[in-house]
């Protein structure tokens, strides 16, 4: 008979078997700082830009908004 499956929890790091009702999670707890860390900008998902024109355009956003917080 196979291993059961486990992994750990994302939050605190604890196992967790795959017939836990809460996985990947160990607990409601943890299940719910995760999707606090999500709502409040705690977790990103980022990669470069490698696209020069978007990259230009970007800056360009960035600079104009810089340009209207010091008209104050």
């Amino acid at each position: 008979m196979p291993a059961p499956k486990a992994l750990f929890c994302p939050t605190c790091r604890k196992v967790v078997l795959a017939s836990n009702e809460e996985f990947p999670f160990c607990s409601d707890r943890c299940r719910l700082l995760d999707l606090g860390k999500w709502a409040s900008g705690g977790y990103v998902i980022s990669s470069p830009i490698h696209d020069p024109e978007l990259l230009d355009e970007l800056e360009g956003l960035r600079d104009r908004g810089k340009s209207s917080n010091n008209d104050d």
